[in-house]
């Protein structure tokens, strides 16, 4: 299913019931180390992308707030004409990890059509989500799994996965 924001509870929803099968099929791939899991995930990945449009969803700038690192805080400053100090004292604060969010949920910069307003210099975090076709996506799988409950592709892109044993005896890569 392509989820919208007309349909996006009922994505929440399952992705709420599904986590702790979620969580099962994570430590599975995490315990048994599983080789090659860039391979398994990258073209399911794009298959699922090829499909999606997060323009319709934007669940993840509703919901989340990337990191912002101080390469990010001056390019999008210089891009708003602003010092990043503003930047930060106007948009940002410093969670518990000592990064710097966004102080509210939606995004700033997210517009009611879902385009972001600093696309082009947006934080590296949101270039790079849901980072499901990055390299050793093995050294993230937590963040990953946190991501189901996120993001309707991600989530789309486990059921896959799982559909497909991953993880299982005699399943994909193992």
């Amino acid at each position: 299913m392509i989820y919208t924001e007309e349909n996006i509870e009922a994505f929440n929803e399952q992705a709420r019931l599904k986590f702790p099968e979620n969580k099962k099929f994570f430590d599975r791939l995490k315990n048994k180390k599983i080789k090659k899991l860039d391979e398994a995930f990258h073209p399911v990945h794009e298959e699922v992308f090829d499909e999606v449009d997060c323009l319709k969803c934007g669940n993840c700038c509703k919901t989340t707030s990337p990191i912002f690192t101080d390469i990010d805080i001056d390019r999008i400053a210089k891009h708003l004409r602003i010092r990043p100090a503003q930047l930060v004292k106007e948009h940002l604060h410093l969670d518990s990890d000592h990064d710097y969010v966004l102080n509210v949920t939606p995004c700033t910069f997210l517009g009611s059509d879902n385009y972001c307003s600093i696309y082009d210099v947006r934080p590296k975090a949101c270039r790079e989500y849901p980072h499901t076709d990055r390299k050793n996506i093995a050294g993230i799988l937590p963040l990953t799994l946190e991501n189901t409950k996120v993001c309707p592709a991600v989530f789309e892109i486990v059921e896959q996965l799982k559909k497909a044993g991953l993880g299982n005896k005699g399943g994909i890569v193992e």
